[in-house]
C-alpha cells in the first residue's frame, strides 16, 4: 500500500507516517529527512539545500525527484511507501505518478492534514526545544507555511478530484487523527 501525507510544516505528517511504517510495515519517504541527510553530508546539493531552506523557499523540484526517484526504484519497497511531505508542487505530483507507473505501483490513499496557521506555529515552536531542529526557525517556517500553502494549493486540486482523496482536520489530537486514518485505510 503506498500512502501519502500532506500538509503544512508541523501539521502531523512525520508522526503519521511513522504510526503508518510500524502498522503496514512500509517505508517513510521524508522529503525533510532526505533533505537533511544531503546537507549532513555536506555535498553540493546539500549546500544548495540549506541555501534555500535558510531562506524559506523550496528545494527544486529537480533535487528532490532525484532523491525520491531512488528510494521508489528500490523493489524492497515496492507497494509499501509512506510519502511524508511529498509531492510539494504539481510538477513533483505529475513525477510521482510517473515514477510509479514505470514501476508498476500507485497510491492507495493521500490525506491531506489541514492545519491553520496559529496552531502550525505553537507546533513548531514546541517541535523546535524537544527536536532541536535547526529549520524551526519561527520566521522560516512562517515563510514556509506560506510558500506551502501557495504552491501545493494546484496540487491539492490535482489530488482532490482522487476517490482515495482524504481531507482530515490536522489540529485534532494524534491519536484522533490516527483513528479516522485507519477508519479509511480498514485495516
Amino acid at each position: 500500500m503506498n500512502i501519502i501525507l500532506f500538509g503544512p510544516p508541523g501539521a502531523g505528517k512525520g508522526t503519521q507516517a511513522k504510526y503508518l511504517v510500524n502498522k503496514l510495515n512500509g517505508f517513510q519517504i521524508s522529503t525533510g529527512e532526505l533533505l537533511r541527510d544531503e546537507i549532513k553530508k555536506n555535498t553540493d546539493v546539500g549546500k544548495e539545500i540549506i541555501n534555500d531552506m535558510d531562506s524559506g523557499k523550496f528545494i527544486s523540484d529537480e533535487i528532490v525527484n532525484n532523491l525520491i526517484k531512488n528510494i521508489i526504484s528500490d523493489p524492497k519497497k515496492k507497494n509499501k511507501l509512506i510519502f511524508d511531505g511529498y509531492p510539494r508542487s504539481l510538477t513533483q505530483a505529475k513525477n510521482l505518478d510517473f515514477i510509479l507507473k514505470s514501476s508498476n505501483q500507485k497510491i492507495d490513499f493521500i490525506f491531506f492534514l489541514n492545519v491553520k496557521k496559529e496552531i502550525i506555529i505553537k507546533r513548531i515552536e514546541k517541535r523546535k526545544i524537544l527536536e532541536n531542529r535547526s529549520d524551526d526557525v519561527t520566521s522560516t517556517i512562517l515563510k514556509r507555511y506560506d510558500t506551502y500553502m501557495q504552491t501545493t494549493k494546484p496540487v491539492l486540486e490535482f489530488y482532490s478530484k482522487n476517490t482515495n482523496f482524504k481531507e482530515l482536520d490536522g489540529s485534532q489530537e494524534i491519536v484522533e487523527i490516527t483513528r479516522k486514518i485507519d477508519n479509511f485505510l480498514n485495516v
